[in-house]
């Protein structure tokens, strides 16, 4: 199966955000959920062996999106003789818009064989906050194959690129190099901003990038870890708020200066 959809957000004229373009094909369904949210919706089963999936976000000048999914995403096993399956997303922020990506978890059925390849720039000026989880097969079975290869690139330098191989066809990935014996990975991005020092159960890390912005990885036996990690990392930050202005003191009425005796 092919499919191939695309959002597009731009800044209206009252300040909020618009979508000019909100394609989708099945299984790739965007549905507008909120002023500035769409969820995706998987219109059918997998990603399976032979579907080549693709998902193109455009963020404007001054325009807010953000972008979750209500479920994960399976990728199951297909036919053998026909490709691995692929989700190729493309994504570009445009000086001073914003783009939050907050989506389910990929998991990694058994005897699965998918590759997630995602492709983002930021403008100077534009800012970011990219997340992706991924499980290593669903409960009590073995991980199938999965690979994901994320570049993020800021004011035309590379600021993150990261790449993962899980399952049978990457030996040791599940060792003391990769996952140490975890099921569950997620990694957050940000940039220009930088991520709160935090702490957080299981293998976590919040650690600055050579450029603006930060990374976190959590790393934990099963996906409940993970969220319990980085969750907190994704809430908006409280904006400080100016306290009332402090009222003038009241002048006292008349000449209150001693007056001379005698």
């Amino acid at each position: 199966m092919r499919a191939f959809a695309r959002v597009v957000a731009e800044r209206d004229t009252l300040g909020g955000t618009r979508l000019t373009v909100l394609r989708s094909e099945s299984p790739l369904l965007l549905r507008r959920t909120g002023p500035a949210t769409v969820h995706l919706v998987g219109g059918g089963a997998g990603p399976l062996r032979g579907d080549d999936l693709r998902l193109d976000i455009e963020v404007g000048p001054g325009a807010t999106l953000e972008i979750r999914s209500v479920a994960a995403q399976l990728a199951l096993p297909g036919q053998a003789h026909l490709q691995p399956s692929r989700f190729l997303i493309n994504a570009t922020v445009a000086p001073g818009g914003s783009l939050r990506w907050l989506p389910e978890p990929l998991i990694a059925a058994a005897g699965c064989d998918h590759g997630t390849v995602t492709r983002v720039e930021v403008a100077a000026g534009g800012s970011l906050l990219w997340r992706d989880d991924l499980v290593c097969g669903r409960h009590n079975e073995p991980s199938g194959n999965a690979v994901q290869n994320t570049t993020i690139r800021y004011a035309g330098r590379t600021l993150h690129r990261h790449d993962l191989s899980v399952g049978p066809a990457a030996p040791g990935w599940s060792e003391a190099a990769v996952l140490g014996g975890g099921r569950a990975l997620g990694t957050l991005v940000s940039t220009p901003a930088a991520l709160p020092a935090a702490a957080g159960p299981g293998d976590f890390a919040v650690m600055p990038l050579a450029g603006p912005g930060s990374l976190a990885t959590a790393v934990g036996a099963d996906i409940r870890t993970v969220r319990a990690a980085l969750d907190p990392l994704c809430e908006p930050r409280p904006q400080a708020t100016p306290g009332p202005p402090s009222e003038p003191r009241p002048r006292p009425l008349g000449n209150t200066s001693p007056q001379p005796v005698g």
